[in-house]
């Protein structure tokens, strides 16, 4: 109700995906004429120049991470639907336990908010995995930008999401990427990410596997996440944030 209040009093709302546009009108009946969608972009950063060697191994050192890993980077929340991931995650490695080169696989996920989802905990507990799988809180900025780009692939099996920033990150460093089917996933990713079920743990893990042993669909993928990420631009999110905001003040200058 409170944000019904909010969307009925404002003169326009700008939402970052069509499927959040939908949810606007269908949850909140908020008029379609009223909504506008305009696409968030990654930092800029995440495109440049591939991070020095020596300074990539300095960083994982100082974390204590071996390679190969798989990286999962955002808040943990039930809708991340992480402890799914650590299930498809336990299912790959058991049944990679002789490859020559992913038999000590692991799994690295970032975020915040741990202690308030011991779902997530109980998921490697139960799965037998615990030392092959690590939980890092916040890292700077440069850090994550290290952890992408050095891992195997990117895993964002979320339940829901509004648009998918992380995933672009990922793209951005040339890391292959594992996503949901999500309509708003979709228009983030496009079809550059290997999209699965997430609902389905063996989904998962059959994306994560694709990823990994698929020499011609890892490098595809790779390609064509550069190829995406090219798409959204915060100059371009810049400008049409400033059309509307200029059309706003000019409706209201009428009245």
């Amino acid at each position: 109700q409170r944000y019904r209040r909010g969307a009925v009093r404002a003169a326009r709302i700008i939402t970052v995906s069509n499927a959040t546009r939908r949810d606007i009108e269908t949850v909140l009946h908020v008029p379609a004429g009223k909504i506008s969608t305009i696409y968030s972009a990654p930092d800029p950063a995440f495109t440049g120049p591939d991070v020095d060697g020596e300074l990539q191994c300095q960083i994982l050192d100082r974390y204590s991470i071996s390679f190969p890993y798989i990286l999962y980077a955002g808040t943990i929340r039930v809708h991340k639907n992480v402890p799914r991931l650590v299930e498809a995650f336990a299912v790959l490695r058991h049944s990679l336990e002789n490859h020559p080169v992913y038999r000590n696989l692991r799994l690295v996920i970032i975020g915040d908010e741990l202690s308030k989802n011991p779902a997530v905990r109980r998921a490697v507990a139960h799965s037998r995995i615990e030392p092959a799988v690590r939980f890092l809180g916040f890292v700077p900025f440069e850090t994550l930008r290290v952890f992408y780009a050095a891992a195997e692939a990117f895993a964002f099996p979320s339940l829901y999401e509004g648009f998918g920033l992380a995933p672009l990150e990922a793209m951005a460093c040339g890391t292959p990427v594992i996503a949901s089917n999500l309509p708003a996933l979709i228009e983030a990713v496009g079809d550059a990410a290997e999209l699965v079920s997430p609902d389905n743990v063996f989904d998962i893990e059959r994306g994560l596997r694709e990823a990994l042993l698929n020499p011609q669909r890892r490098a595809w993928l790779q390609e064509a996440g550069r190829a995406q990420v090219q798409r959204f631009r915060w100059e371009d999110t810049a400008a049409q944030v400033l059309s509307i905001y200029r059309e706003v003040a000019h409706g209201n200058s009428n009245e």
